[in-house]
């Protein structure tokens, strides 16, 4: 009887993420094209620490915008011990476009201070307070020549105070395609883009990667100061800009990530270090959120196996269909990501380890390693 309900309970919790998460699982929230007759001025504002690998190529790819309008880049360089600066300027000087590139040597880190968000600060410091909007994007994406345009498009025509996207990730080597449409899908999850884009739903979301953000709104909102600590600055920035007007996610077509992640250990790190964060540092919050992966991604298995054992029919039927449901679900994802049907069995281990991740970040947290990134180690928010 137990193994019965909790059969019929798994089964209930994939048709309710079937039919009323906002269709999240469709990953159908693209950008598209667009037009105007007058175009606003924009500054692409860079943080960079240690970018020497991809910096060069991110600078490309923003200078040679096909934008109407002006168009300045601002690079900050983060006290990086790499050649990023010296990158990033003879990168511009190859376009013939040096003036509209401006290196910035970054300030020491305040106390208080997360690293990316007073690298953007000082970014939106130096771009002044006339430009109309600003577009974040990190040093190692690379933007096609007409994103620009449709991200500012889109932000004019339907009054966004914040236009983001979801980059293309890599999925070439073997631990990208085990983990990485799983992390895109797992997102979607959490943040519905259907329900983020709905002005009339309290939900944000954004992808640091890319954010055109209207420059009064930004203002009005208190600025990067009243999110000075925080370490996801990107949903943190939705979260703050949604209470100055109505913004916008969707899945990148064409602009795409440089970063590698040829070992597990790499993925590992790169979600341990924030995990935690994003259960603000609670405990309980912990509890509920590996509870809930291990019912959604470990009890179908344990299900099907025990009612084939038993030869319980309901049991393991209901076990399977959760099973073919979850993967439907997860098929436009892996289709976006380029990868074939197969790679939807990957789904449940994948969940399996990125349930040890997150508890791997609260060990890292507790140990007081949280929020390690790039030689910085953050603590939690006084209070936590």
């Amino acid at each position: 009887m137990i193994a019965l309900l909790f059969s019929a309970a798994v089964l209930l919790a994939w048709l309710l993420l079937f039919l009323a998460r906002g269709g999240f699982w469709r990953a159908d929230q693209r950008l598209g094209s667009g037009s105007l007759t007058d175009w606003p001025a924009v500054t692409a504002v860079v943080p960079a620490r240690n970018e020497a690998e991809g910096i060069a190529a991110c600078v490309r790819g923003i200078l040679c915008q096909d934008y109407p309008g002006e168009l300045r880049l601002i690079v900050i360089d983060d006290q990086s011990s790499d050649a990023t600066a010296q990158l990033a300027r003879h990168a511009a000087a190859e376009l013939d476009a040096a003036g509209r590139l401006t290196v910035l040597a970054g300030q020491g880190l305040p106390e208080g201070w997360a690293g990316k968000v007073w690298a953007m600060a000082q970014g939106v410091t130096a771009a002044g307070d006339e430009v109309p909007y600003l577009w974040f994007t990190d040093a190692d994406i690379v933007h096609p020549p007409r994103v620009l345009r449709n991200l500012v498009a889109k932000a004019e025509s339907e009054r966004r105070v914040l236009v983001s996207l979801m980059v293309r990730l890599s999925c070439r080597g073997l631990w990208e395609r085990w983990l990485i449409p799983p992390f895109l899908f797992f997102f979607q999850k959490l943040y519905p883009f259907p329900w983020v884009n709905d002005p009339r739903r309290r939900l944000a979301g954004a992808a640091g990667g890319c954010m055109l953000v209207a420059r009064t709104a930004l203002a009005a909102s208190g600025g990067l100061t009243a999110m000075r600590s925080a370490l996801i600055d990107d949903c943190t920035l939705a979260a703050q800009l949604k209470r100055q007007g109505s913004i916008w996610l969707g899945l990148a077509e064409e602009s795409y990530s440089l970063r590698e992640y040829t070992r597990l250990g790499e993925i590992w790190r790169m979600v341990a270090r924030s995990a935690y964060v994003q259960l603000d540092f609670r405990p309980a919050r912990l509890f509920v959120a590996t509870g809930t992966m291990l019912f959604l991604y470990l009890a179908p298995w344990l299900l099907l196996l025990i009612g084939l054992w038993r030869g319980q029919t309901a049991v393991w039927l209901m076990a399977l269909l959760s099973l073919l449901l979850s993967w439907r679900l997860f098929w436009p994802t892996l289709r976006h990501c380029g990868l074939s049907p197969f790679w939807v069995l990957t789904l449940q281990p994948a969940a399996w380890l990125y349930t040890l991740m997150t508890l791997d970040s609260a060990r890292r947290h507790y140990a007081g390693r949280g929020g390690a990134w790039k030689g910085r180690t953050y603590a939690a928010p006084r209070g936590r």
